[in-house]
C-alpha cells in the first residue's frame, strides 16, 4: 500500500533583493574574491605556459658554442690530403669557445629557478594590482549597501536639531536591518511625540484651570482693601498676599506661553520684529526708568512671518531679561534688522560676569543662573527659545566682556513683494 501523495508546499525562497544586509555584503564579497581569484589563477597559468615555452632550450642537453668576444671572419676548415690517415680536429671559429656539456639535471634546475623566479615576480605584481581593484570594488559595494544607513543618520541628526518631533524617516526598500532600524526609530519618535504632547496639554490645561481661582483670590483681597475695611495691622499681610498672587499669575502666563510655543500650533501672519520691539519698549518703559537702566534702541525693519502674539512675547521677554538681570544704573540695547536671509532681534545688557559654560543653563525652565539679580521666575529665555524654534529660527547667547549677556534671535526673513516701477 503506497502512501497517498501529499501536497507539497514549495519552500519559500528569499529573493535577492530581500536578503538581509549581512547576507548581501557576504554575497558581494564572495563574488569579488571568486572573480578576482579566478582571474589570478588564469593569468598565472598563461604566464607559466609562456615562460616554459620561452625557456625550453635550457633543458635540451647538448654541447654548444657560445660567443666570448667579437665575431671575426670565419676560418675555413682544414683540408685533409687525399689518402692521409691522420684525422684533423676542427678548430672553432674566431671569437668562440667550446662550452662544457650540460647534463639534464643541471638544465632542469636552471630552468626551474628561472621560471619560478619570474612567476613569483609576475604573481606579486598581479596580486598588487588585483588587491587595489578588490579594494575599490569592496568600497563601492559597501557604500552602496550602507547608503540607506547614512540616510538614517542624516535624518536622525536633522530631527534631533529640529523644532518638533513631527518628521519621520519613512524608509523604503528591502526589509533588512536598516529598514528595521528606521521603523524602530520612527516608533520611538511616535512615543516621544505622544509623551511631549501629553506634557504640553497638561501644562496648558493646568495653567488655564489655575487662573480662575487666582483671579477670585486677587479680587477677594483687593475689594476689602479698596473699601477700607481692613485693619491697619492686617494690610501688610494682604499686600504680601497680593504680591504672591501676582507672581503666581505671571508664572502661569509664562507656562501657558511656553506650552503654546512648544506646541507648534500658531496662526502665522506678516510681522515686523521692529514693531514688536517698539511695543516691548513702551510696555516696559516704567520698569526701565525705575531700575535706572539706560536703554538704547536701533530698530531697523525686520519682516518675518509668524504668530504676532508669540513674537511680541519674544521681544518683551528679551527686553525684560536685559532690564531685570542688570546692575542698577546699567545699560541695555535692543536692535533689529536684516542680515542675509534672516531677520534678527538682539538684546544686550550689562550685568554680572558670566562664563560661556553658564549660558546653556539660562535657557532651561526655572533656571536663572547663579549671581543674576532680578525677580523673574526663570522662564523668560526658555519661552523665547521655544517660540524661536517653533518659528524655524535660531537663538544664540554669549557673555559680554566686563559682564552681562547678548541674546540674539534669528528668524527666516519674509519675502517682500515690491510694486513694479
Amino acid at each position: 500500500m503506497t502512501e497517498p501523495n501529499r501536497r507539497r508546499t514549495p519552500a519559500r525562497r528569499t529573493p535577492p533583493h530581500r536578503l538581509p544586509l549581512r547576507g548581501r555584503l557576504t554575497l558581494v564579497t564572495t563574488l569579488v574574491f571568486v572573480i578576482l581569484g579566478s582571474g589570478l589563477v588564469l593569468l598565472n597559468w598563461l604566464s607559466s605556459q609562456q615562460l616554459i615555452e620561452d625557456n625550453r632550450y635550457l633543458i635540451v642537453p647538448s654541447v654548444a658554442t657560445v660567443p666570448v668576444g667579437p665575431v671575426g671572419p670565419a676560418t675555413p676548415p682544414a683540408t685533409v690530403p687525399s689518402g692521409s690517415a691522420t684525422p684533423i680536429t676542427p678548430t672553432p671559429p674566431d671569437g668562440y669557445m667550446e662550452a662544457a656539456p650540460v647534463t639534464p639535471a643541471e638544465g632542469f634546475e636552471d630552468f626551474q629557478d628561472r621560471v619560478l623566479t619570474q612567476v613569483l615576480v609576475r604573481s606579486l605584481l598581479l596580486l598588487l594590482v588585483l588587491t587595489a581593484l578588490a579594494g575599490l570594488l569592496a568600497w563601492w559595494a559597501s557604500r552602496r549597501s550602507l547608503h540607506r544607513l547614512t540616510q538614517v543618520t542624516t535624518a536622525a541628526r536633522r530631527i534631533s536639531t529640529g523644532s518638533s518631533l513631527d518628521e519621520r524617516l519613512g524608509l523604503t526598500g528591502p526589509h533588512d536591518e536598516v529598514r528595521e532600524l528606521g521603523d524602530t526609530f520612527d516608533a520611538m519618535l511616535d512615543r516621544l511625540h505622544r509623551s511631549f504632547e501629553a506634557q504640553r496639554q497638561f501644562t496648558a490645561h493646568a495653567s488655564h484651570e489655575l487662573r480662575t481661582p487666582l483671579t477670585l483670590q486677587r479680587t477677594a483681597l483687593e475689594i476689602p482693601l479698596a473699601q477700607g475695611r481692613v485693619p491697619d495691622d492686617l494690610k501688610p499681610a494682604l499686600h504680601s498676599a497680593l504680591d504672591a498672587n501676582a507672581r503666581t499669575e505671571r508664572l502661569i502666563a509664562s507656562l501657558l506661553t511656553l506650552a503654546r510655543g512648544e506646541s507648534g500650533t500658531q496662526t502665522r501672519h506678516p510681522v515686523d520684529l521692529a514693531d514688536a520691539a517698539d511695543d516691548a519698549v513702551q510696555d516696559l518703559a516704567d520698569e526701565t526708568r525705575t531700575a535706572g537702566i539706560r536703554l538704547t534702541t536701533s530698530l531697523a525693519p525686520a519682516p518675518v512671518t509668524g504668530d504676532p502674539a508669540l513674537l511680541a512675547q519674544v521681544a518683551v521677554n528679551l527686553l525684560a531679561n536685559a532690564v531685570r538681570h542688570n546692575h542698577p544704573g546699567g545699560t541695555a540695547t535692543l536692535t533689529t534688522g536684516i542680515e542675509g536671509g534672516h531677520a534678527f532681534l538682539e538684546a544686550a545688557n550689562s550685568g554680572p560676569v558670566l562664563e560661556q559654560s553658564d549660558i546653556p543653563a539660562l535657557f532651561e525652565p526655572f533656571r536663572r543662573g547663579q549671581g543674576r539679580p532680578g525677580n523673574g521666575v526663570g522662564l523668560g529665555l526658555a519661552v523665547v527659545r521655544a517660540i524661536t524654534r517653533s518659528h524655524d529660527g535660531t537663538i544664540t547667547a554669549a557673555p559680554r566682556p566686563g559682564g552681562g549677556i547678548t541674546v540674539r534671535v534669528d528668524l527666516p526673513r519674509r519675502a517682500e513683494t515690491y510694486p513694479p516701477a
